[in-house]
């Protein structure tokens, strides 16, 4: 498309929260198709994220909310090219960009971590976001820390 920009896609909401954030989420994990196994892992991964913190009052799907909240980037780097010299400038993110980019890290890094099932990792990793902690909070200080480098370079900014 050219000119046009898509539609957006209306989202449900999913079936236990009632949240569209859950099923984006469970969207993005997905994989070959097979969505009531990846509901399956999630709403696993939020018990075991409720039997982790039994003294704390808070929800796991506030804990899950708050873990996506620490990893999401405000800033990041693109390539610019300029005379014969590729920059990296700085610039702002909107908002589903923001979303998409966390929950896309969180599972990446759900996925590299060692542990028995998918459940286990993904709630392993929740808990170290919520913690400011982990390999996709340690991929969004990276991101801030390399835009605050070339801030000078944010005048090529397009």
């Amino acid at each position: 498309m050219r000119k046009t920009r898509p539609k957006k896609r209306i989202i449900l909401p999913d079936p236990k929260y009632g949240d569209v954030l859950v099923t984006q989420f469970v969207n993005n994990m997905m994989l070959s198709g097979k969505k009531s196994v990846t509901y399956k892992i999630f709403y696993d991964a939020m018990d075991i994220i409720t039997k982790k913190n039994k003294d704390e009052e808070i929800s796991a799907l506030d804990i899950w909310k708050k873990a996506l909240e620490n990893i999401t980037p405000q800033v990041e780097v693109k390539s610019r090219r300029v005379g014969g010299a590729t920059f990296q400038v700085p610039t702002e993110i909107r908002n589903e960009r923001k979303v998409s980019i966390s929950m896309k890290s969180l599972i990446l890094f759900a996925r590299k971590r060692g542990g028995n099932s998918m459940s286990d990792k993904l709630a392993s990793e929740i808990l170290a976001a919520y913690n400011e902690e982990g390999g996709a909070f340690k991929k969004k200080e990276d991101t801030h820390r390399m835009a605050e480098a070339n801030k000078a370079f944010a005048h090529y900014r397009f």
